[in-house]
């Protein structure tokens, strides 16, 4: 078991985030909630780069199919009209390449994040993926408000401003993907002593 306060996480600014100058109120909130940023750079992905970040098993892909159909249900909405297809499988497909397009519209800015629970932390501050849910006070649900089915509908990503790693397995892969050893530096905030 990792020490609590040695937890990191990946966030990435998305394309949206970074084009909406939200950068540094992401930022901000990130060191108010007591974490530190051990890495931060700016870059503009490759489609290869951003086809390796997301996962390309079929499990994944087929969740998402399912968590798209249920919102097109939700709203009252015909998943096979909309999208063609019913299966799960090929929605999720269609969503992951929608992803792979909105993330190589521009410049992001990649984040390694280290503090107590970081990986749940930063997901809080962050909101739900679907802005039209978020609560207000989180990063999504103050600065977006798109939903699932106009993204959908709009053949295209839901605009959500944040990437922010799942689960600390998760946390450790992106780490090493995105960041080389060198870009990592760990250091002592001067509140630390007295916050935890």
């Amino acid at each position: 078991m990792m020490e609590p306060k040695e937890e990191k996480t990946v966030v990435i600014v998305k394309p949206d985030g970074v084009k909406r100058g939200l950068v540094g109120e992401i930022i901000s909130r990130v060191e108010r909630r007591g974490l530190k940023i051990i890495a931060l750079e700016m870059m503009w992905p490759t489609k290869d780069q951003i086809d390796e970040h997301y996962p390309k098993d079929e499990k994944w892909i087929t969740r998402i199919g399912e968590k798209t159909k249920a919102n097109y249900e939700k709203y009252g909405y015909d998943a096979k009209k909309e999208m063609g297809t019913d299966d799960n499988k090929k929605i999720g497909e269609s969503v992951r390449e929608w992803l792979l397009e909105y993330m190589t519209s521009g410049p992001v800015v990649k984040m390694v994040i280290k503090g107590i629970h970081a990986v749940d932390m930063v997901r809080k501050l962050c909101g739900n993926t679907v802005p039209a849910l978020s609560e207000m006070g989180t990063i999504r649900g103050d600065f977006s408000v798109d939903s699932s089915v106009a993204a959908n509908r709009g053949k295209r990503a839901i605009h959500n401003l944040i990437h922010a790693s799942e689960t600390p397995d998760e946390a450790k892969h992106e780490i090493e993907f995105w960041f080389a050893p060198e870009e990592i530096h760990d250091y002592k905030r001067a509140e630390e002593d007295i916050m935890f």
